[in-house]
């Protein structure tokens, strides 16, 4: 299975990407490597790998005049910035272990995160430090520099690096202790893509360097291959801007890809620049019938999987017009296996555990390594694997009989006219009943009036019921105006 992702790079761009186990040797290797090649930008100014080598430098020697020990926490507040990169991989290299906030935290949450991690200083970006000087430690402004430059440390690749903000697989928000090893296989699963790969693509990066997703895929990955990375402080602005940007690769969630979508109808494939040739796509599900616009167009939408837990990238899809419901094969160096339908993954991608929190901890990690995904899996002929749904999330019908609310779904997202839809259970005349509530591709309707469209998915929801056993089918269906409540990853939330 893992040469289907080594096959897509030629073998001498391949020889160049080894695996880096820490931080600090990643600063110093893609300084070195990428020297003299653009690296980081705010579409205004932009930034040699060999300039954000000596700022990273300079930030490193100002966090260690603070009198920091190895492994203290920094948090670090920013939108998605040139210098919010800048300070995370100041603070990895250095030794120290960076929280990234989500910059939608009001003051006293971020208060409140500061304590319960025990932070010691907190890097607050331009917008955001007057609101957080009550904060319980030292506050610096994020553009602060020493001087002086200071080497990077030195860490072991099973030392914590980042704590990011999770779900997790028992869905209580926590918070997520990733060591060096699990970023950098991390970052490394992103360089595996169809074509030539380094030192030629420009990345911009539309998701918050605070999920996983935004920090390691869109981030770190460009950096591994020596891309230019362009900053999304303000993400509609910086879309409006893609004309002048002119992106060759994209990481996104759906909702994002359906939003850019939209604008190449209205204004023309011309408003993306012109020259993206792929998006990475997670978080949740990806319609085939995004992924078959996406290629109209000649570009190439492909999707994956993966958790906080693991670093982001468990597998990935690059044959998605053949099988684009599934989320592909698993990326190199990690053991999958099937227990009892859930899906379970050890490697070096794996996370420590959950920060205070060690019987949350073993809920979900085995004694011998096996971190417990929460997440109902199969696997075709192939390999490939598809996720049918979430053990959190089960139907218990009342013949005892368990029941995946995303299983009833999948067939439903084959329909081009469906954009999202929510399969649940609801309490009719004093029973349980699944139900189905369904948002259309409103513009795909044209002006056809709204009876004969909730007439279509009702008609819908009986074929799909004829394909069922009688337990499973669905008996109450809403047709909704309105989108979906959605979560920060635009996935459809569940509670509502």
């Amino acid at each position: 299975m893992q040469d289907y992702f080594k096959s897509m790079v030629s073998a001498e761009e391949l020889a160049q990407l080894h695996y880096i186990p820490t931080l600090p040797e990643f600063v110093t290797w893609i300084e070195q490597k990428w020297a003299e090649l653009p690296c980081l930008s705010d579409t205004v100014n932009t930034y040699s790998y060999k300039q954000v080598g000596e700022i990273v430098a300079r930030k490193r020697a100002m966090l260690n005049a603070l009198g920091l020990q190895k492994g203290d926490k920094v948090a670090i507040l920013d939108n998605t910035t040139v210098e919010a990169v800048e300070m995370f991989l100041a603070v990895t290299s250095a030794g120290y272990v960076a929280i990234n906030l989500p910059s939608q935290l009001p003051p006293q949450a971020v208060i409140g995160c500061c304590m319960k991690f025990g932070v010691k200083v907190l890097a607050a970006g331009k917008d955001f430090i007057e609101t957080v000087k009550e904060a319980p430690c030292k506050v610096v402004a994020i553009t602060e520099c020493a001087e002086q430059m200071a080497p990077v440390a030195t860490v072991d690749k099973n030392d914590a690096a980042a704590i990011f903000f999770t779900g997790g697989t028992t869905g209580a928000p926590k918070g997520a202790i990733l060591p060096h090893r699990a970023l950098m296989r991390g970052a490394l699963n992103g360089c595996y893509a169809p074509g030539k790969q380094l030192g030629c693509h420009v990345y911009a990066c539309v998701l918050p360097l605070s999920h996983v997703f935004g920090l390691i895929c869109s981030t770190l990955s460009a950096l591994y291959k020596g891309a230019e990375w362009v900053a999304a402080a303000n993400v509609k602005e910086t879309i409006s801007k893609f004309p002048m940007i002119r992106p060759t690769y994209l990481v996104a969630v759906p909702g994002i890809c359906e939003i850019l979508l939209g604008l190449v109808k209205m204004y023309g494939k011309n408003f993306i620049g012109g020259r993206l040739g792929y998006i990475i796509s997670g978080a949740a599900n990806v319609p085939p019938k995004l992924i078959a616009e996406f290629d109209e167009l000649g570009i190439g939408l492909f999707e994956g999987y993966g958790m906080t837990e693991t670093a982001n990238l468990t597998t990935g899809n690059i044959d998605v017009k053949e099988r684009p419901t599934s989320v592909g094969k698993v990326y190199p160096e990690q053991e999958l296996k099937v227990v009892d339908g859930e899906l379970w993954v050890r490697g070096d991608n794996l996370f420590l555990g959950y920060y205070g929190e060690p019987e949350k901890t073993a809920e979900v990690m085995t004694p011998d390594g096996w971190l417990k995904t929460g997440d109902l899996v199969r696997f075709d002929e192939d390999g490939f694997m598809y996720i049918v749904g979430r053990i959190k999330n089960l139907i218990i019908l009342s013949n005892g009989e368990n029941v995946s609310p995303e299983s009833i779904e999948e067939p439903f997202y084959k329909d081009p006219k469906l954009r999202d839809c929510l399969v649940k259970e609801v309490e009719v005349d004093g029973r349980g009943v699944i139900a189905i509530e369904i948002y259309p591709r409103i513009d795909d309707f044209g002006n056809t009036p709204w009876e004969e469209v909730e007439a279509y998915f009702h008609k819908l929801v009986d074929e799909v019921n004829a394909t069922m056993p009688s337990t499973h089918q669905i008996s109450k269906v809403t047709v909704r105006k309105e989108d979906f409540k959605r979560t920060g990853a635009m996935k459809v939330s569940r509670n509502q």
